[in-house]
């Protein structure tokens, strides 16, 4: 591979600081991590497009300004990529559907150029489920990305392209979406941090809506000190977006401790269908964390068994109003049908709509419907209060909740693609804190065996609404005295190089 010999080496952080202080350049660093693409995506199929021409002249304009005396960004010269479902004006953002084939928005989304205007660098869009619709990029009407830990098996899902972009180290850093843990279960499977923050820290204006009131923007890092400086640029107020609360970017709490903290460790979340090895390894991180100076609570959440039904009636029905707007008409492909407006736009969507879509269509449009919403849309949203209102409560004795992210590793692939349901429970441990709008990071704590393969386990950390930065520091203080980031810079991947798509 060619470029910087030490991009694969480094985190976000580390690479801006080799930028700004001349030790290497730019240029350089992008055509390390295109070459790193070039090597490695064709076996991971996580990127949908590499904008390769783009981001050199984007990286000489930065070598220019530096050598002008210029200020540099906060990521200067650091490459990243974005999900499908994100806007980059003039480059496609298909949403791993074929209905937006050849769809290239008019404008960049804020929390792009906030990105931008920092210096990162856009080297390619990746791959995921569907309009979002998935726990394990198999969704995807294009390619499916791989976990790098076993091409094998899923890196999870929606955000699966992102999550094995930087796992595999070809990008510092990624954007992607968490509706009900679409980031932060891949970063558990793919032993990276995916971190969601509290609903409206980040504008979504930009972001392709699949579930309105649950869609975030969540990024993908190689450590916790990368998710709280990409977190302080793309947070803040927005006035293209009603629900982007009104306050400043996300100030990273700059303490190393986590003496004095309460943690919370609902039973809920160690009940039956955990993995054995994968419940070890959080009560271990856990227990790393008490010996850090923290205090364990134990806390009840007793609505958590009904979130996967509450989020599926509330996330299908709004991804029925949302979707609505792809009828051939305004954009996106077109199909003829019978000649007649609605055969034109039953035709269109036939073709356009993936399986998992389709049934979610027909799931949100049948609460929806007369009759059905108020004994389902209208019964979810008070059973949606019902959870917010124990993470409320939890919240008077506690500081943070420990618990796991995902019950199990990475999955094979194939492995739940016949079991829609076995396929949502993925997202069972995810899912509750997306519905109560909360904080939440992944942070690896470990690896377990499976058929031969060492597979990452992810300990997730929930906080109170707005206790964003608290959250990022406690993960970045667990990060710090453990050894299980520097797994991930140990991951061999030449095996993969130059293999055939």
């Amino acid at each position: 591979m060619s470029g910087f010999a030490d991009y694969a080496k480094l985190d976000a952080t580390a690479l801006r600081d080799a930028v700004v202080s001349k030790r290497t350049t730019a240029a350089a660093v992008v055509e390390a991590a295109l070459a790193r693409i070039a090597a490695l995506d064709p076996r991971l199929c996580a990127f949908s497009s590499v904008l390769a021409e783009s981001a050199r002249e984007r990286a000489k304009e930065l070598d220019f300004a530096l050598a002008r005396g210029e200020p540099a960004g906060a990521l200067c010269g650091v490459p990243f990529a974005l999900k499908s479902n994100m806007c980059l004006e003039g480059v496609e953002a298909h949403c791993g559907s074929k209905i937006l084939a050849g769809y290239r928005p008019p404008y960049t989304a804020p929390f792009v150029q906030r990105l931008l205007d920092e210096g990162a660098i856009v080297v390619g869009t990746t791959h995921m489920d569907e309009f979002a619709m998935g726990s394990s990029g198999e969704n995807s009407a294009y390619a499916v990305a791989k976990n790098p830990w076993d091409p094998a098996r899923t890196p999870g899902g929606s955000s699966s392209g992102s999550c094995a972009a930087v796992a595999a180290r070809m990008v510092t850093f990624s954007l992607g979406s968490d509706t009900g843990g679409s980031v932060r279960q891949p970063a558990a499977l793919c032993g990276i941090v995916g971190f969601k923050p509290t609903y409206g820290r980040v504008t979504r204006y930009g972001l392709v809506a699949f579930g309105s009131s649950l869609d975030q923007v969540s990024p993908f890092t190689r450590s916790c000190r990368d998710m709280e400086l990409v977190m302080s640029v793309i947070s803040g107020a927005d006035e293209h977006d009603s629900t982007c609360l009104p306050h400043p970017p996300i100030d990273p709490d700059r303490s190393d401790s986590v003496r004095g903290l309460r943690l919370g460790v609902p039973k809920e979340y160690f009940a039956g269908g955990l993995d054995a090895d994968v419940r070890a390894r959080v009560e271990a991180a856990i227990q790393q964390l008490v010996a850090l100076g923290a205090t364990t609570v134990p806390i009840e959440l007793p609505h958590t068994e009904y979130a996967i039904p509450t989020y599926y009636v509330v996330a299908t029905a709004e991804a029925s109003s949302n979707l609505a707007r792809y009828d051939g008409i305004r954009y996106g492909v077109r199909k003829p049908g019978d000649g007649s407006l609605q055969g034109m736009i039953a035709a269109t969507r036939e073709a356009g709509f993936g399986p998992e879509v389709k049934r979610r269509i027909l799931l949100g449009t049948y609460v929806l419907s007369s009759g059905y919403y108020d004994a389902w849309y209208v019964r979810a949203l008070k059973v949606r209060r019902l959870i917010r209102n124990d993470f409320d409560a939890a919240f008077e004795r506690v500081d943070l909740i420990v618990c796991p992210t995902s019950p199990t590793a990475a999955f094979e692939l194939g492995e739940k693609s016949d079991d829609p349901v076995a396929m949502y429970l993925s997202d069972v441990m995810t899912v509750p804190t997306s519905l109560a709008g909360l904080p939440a990071v992944s942070v690896p704590c470990g690896k377990v065996s499976q058929g031969g393969k060492a597979l990452p386990v992810g300990l997730q950390i929930i906080g109170p609404s707005l206790a964003d930065a608290r959250v990022l520091r406690a993960a970045r203080v667990f990060e710090t005295a453990t050894k299980h980031q520097s797994e991930l810079y140990a991951l061999d991947l030449s095996a993969l190089e130059g293999a055939a798509r």
